[in-house]
């Protein structure tokens, strides 16, 4: 896992701040990373081939890494952003596999999808799995807070993914309602990502 924060580094190797950043969270990103690795664990074969293939096709990390980064501006003390950290990336990997087989992409990241690797039904079972494991992270936190706030994210995104199944091809979409759809689907877990830090931190 040593090579998994100059994997990262090498998607932002064109954005000096960002790389400034990441050598600020550098453990505990590995640490992270181990756990989101831990998840995937499983006797059942297939759970741990189809995430592995979506996590090992790489990606930037940017949701955990707002997370760690509020959890240092906010001066927190303690482990638990660890554990936020790799919930919130394990929900938006959940996320990519359920998009994939509903937008009929055969493509994720410049390889195969996983639903054309394997099937629909393993990735989207497998995206429930990790759904899962992310909300057994945040129990084992203990912050009910925390909870709610990916919770409703949850929801939100649910919302967002139903709401664009319904305006797809539409050419009458508003920019309105263009703009709802990627607050429900994309910016609302970018939000919640640093609200779980400060949560923990009692700020």
């Amino acid at each position: 896992m040593g090579n998994v924060i100059k994997l990262v580094k090498n998607k932002y190797k064109d954005e000096e701040p960002i790389q400034k950043l990441l050598t600020l969270i550098e453990n505990d990103f590995v640490r992270v990373s181990n756990l989101i690795n831990e998840q995937v664990i499983s006797q059942v074969e297939r759970i741990p081939d189809v995430s592995n293939h979506i996590i090992e096709l790489g990606g930037k990390r940017l949701r955990p890494i707002l997370t760690l980064t509020t959890s240092k501006i906010c001066e927190y003390k303690g482990d638990m952003h660890i554990k936020l950290a790799a919930a919130v990336e394990l929900m938006h990997t959940a996320t990519l596999l359920h998009d994939d087989v509903v937008d009929d992409s055969d493509v994720r990241r410049g390889e195969s999808a996983s639903h054309i690797v394997w099937d629909n039904k393993s990735s989207i079972l497998v995206g429930d799995y990790l759904l899962s494991k992310a909300f057994r992270l945040l129990t084992n936190d203990g912050s009910m807070k925390c909870i709610k706030i990916i919770s409703d994210v949850s929801v939100n995104i649910s919302h967002g993914e139903v709401k664009q199944l319904i305006y797809i091809n539409n050419l009458k979409t508003t920019e309105s309602q263009y703009l709802d759809i990627i607050s429900d689907k994309t910016a609302q877990l970018f939000s919640a990502a640093c609200k779980i830090s400060a949560e923990i931190s009692e700020i």
